[in-house]
């Protein structure tokens, strides 16, 4: 299997992110969206730790360390752009002023419901953030790997860690595969190059079914008052 990388999953998620969308990028993953988003759109990106109109990582040469992301990684900031307390940022978020959200996760089910937390040995000590922006984002989506990396599937009929959220995830980006999760089982919406659906099912811990026709639009969230 071939599949995208991590830097080409990011790309196919920016290419569903509508022009004036106001968006926060998870930790890890979901912060290369940063890097691929189409220039030519007006799209927003919100940072916990207090920004707003963040840029993609700056060159080596360039990087400020009192310029950095909730995820301690240098980025830019554009034009019109803005700092605040992170109570404020917390606030926007609490307040339903995020559209999208792009999350990490170690487990999603077919339901919607995601674990992107854990207090194992292998996890990370709570919750955080994605406790908010579960809540509070119009639209969360996830990035992340199809599999573990001893090759256990991280969608699967029912978490078996503890949740970060139910029933809110919209639309994930894999390595093989773009997927929607439908309470019976995930629809494929797109294949990576290389893989086939076999090999989507294959790699997956519940139903994979396809929609027929050409369905890879993502819905537009619904908007709200900023």
């Amino acid at each position: 299997m071939t599949g995208w990388t991590v830097d080409e999953i990011a790309a196919r998620a920016a290419r569903d992110i509508p022009e004036g969308a106001i968006v926060n990028l998870g930790i890890g993953q979901p912060e290369r969206v940063a890097d691929h988003l189409p220039p030519e759109l007006e799209i927003i990106l919100h940072s916990e730790n207090g920004i707003l109109g963040m840029g993609p990582q700056p060159p080596k040469a360039d990087e400020d360390m009192e310029l950095i992301n909730a995820g301690k990684k240098p980025v830019t900031l554009l034009a019109g752009g803005a700092f605040f307390h992170h109570a404020d940022s917390f606030a926007m978020i609490r307040g339903g002023h995020v559209d999208i959200c792009l999350l990490g996760a170690f487990e999603v089910a077919a339901n919607g419901d995601l674990a992107n937390w854990s207090t194992g040995a292998d996890g990370v000590p709570a919750v955080g953030g994605a406790m908010d922006l579960a809540a509070g984002a119009g639209s969360v989506r996830v990035i992340t790997s199809h599999t573990t990396r001893n090759g256990a599937p991280k969608l699967l009929e029912a978490l078996t860690l503890p949740a970060t959220g139910r029933r809110i995830v919209k639309r994930i980006y894999t390595d093989l595969a773009v997927l929607e999760p439908r309470g019976e089982g995930f629809e494929l919406i797109e294949c990576a190059p290389g893989i086939d659906v076999s090999a989507v099912r294959a790699a997956t811990g519940a139903t994979v079914f396809e929609r027929p026709g050409n369905f890879n639009t993502m819905p537009t969230p619904e908007r709200k008052e900023h």
